[in-house]
């Protein structure tokens, strides 16, 4: 399966750590690399990147990677990566057309076991693999999108959301209706966010969940969660988390 990972924003909060948040070493291996190996591992058989921040630098870094992972990777930049993940993920769709394809975030570690547990799901326009953990000590509840979701559908997705019952992993399984629900909500004033998106094909009852278990996933969005995921790669077991 194809992957689209979005990595064009700027990362303000780990510049104090890195200019790039995708190059950011995590256990000696950049982030970005990281999320290439659990695609690889997970059933990813090729991969989209949408760069924008230090681009030229990422996509060097890509080019080498890709050939060590022996995983084909094409990378698009996205016109203004100071606009919300939304446009981003647009850029890339552009590119890749209308196939079913994950979306993927390039600072999500996450388990391949999870990855191959999204793209298995049965179709739809979007599945979101979710975490019912809602003591998972991982996730930072001043950062973490919320999720309520009544048996398999999404009803709300936010930030901020008061009612919610699981979180968002960043991994998603999406076709061309996730895509043009993300237009229709830009064109309409939304936010253009990838959420934004969720949320409207939500509306519609177009929009699922699937339960990732116990799998591993940690969003490394600052600092602290950097250390976390220092801790765990370094920790017996680390090759199976995020490889």
């Amino acid at each position: 399966m194809h992957a689209l990972i979005v990595a064009a924003g700027y990362g303000s909060r780990l510049r104090e750590v890195s200019p790039s948040k995708p190059l950011t070493l995590v256990h000696g291996v950049a982030l970005i690399e990281r999320v290439l190996r659990a695609a690889r591992v997970g059933g990813v058989t090729d991969v989209t990147v949408v760069t924008g921040h230090e681009a030229e630098r990422l996509e060097r870094h890509l080019a080498l990677a890709a050939a060590t992972l022996d995983l084909p990777v094409r990378c698009v930049r996205t016109p203004d990566w100071s606009l919300s993940n939304g446009h981003s993920v647009l850029t890339g769709a552009e590119a890749i057309g209308a196939r079913r394809h994950l979306l993927m975030m390039a600072d999500h570690l996450v388990d391949p076991a999870l990855i191959a547990r999204v793209a298995a799901a049965p179709e739809a326009a979007l599945t979101l693999g979710v975490d019912r953990r809602l003591d998972n000590p991982l996730v930072d509840m001043d950062d973490v999108t919320r999720v309520r979701a009544e048996g398999d559908r999404i009803v709300a997705i936010g930030k901020h959301l008061p009612d919610y019952n699981c979180f968002d992993t960043g991994v998603f399984a999406v076709d061309a209706r996730f895509h043009d629900a993300l237009r229709a909500s830009i064109a309409a004033g939304g936010p253009g966010s990838i959420s934004a998106g969720v949320e409207a094909l939500a509306q519609t009852g177009a929009a699922r969940v699937i339960d990732i278990a116990d799998a591993w996933w940690l969003d490394v969005d600052d600092a602290r969660a950097l250390a976390q995921a220092e801790a765990a790669l370094a920790g017996r077991g680390a090759h199976q988390h995020a490889a």
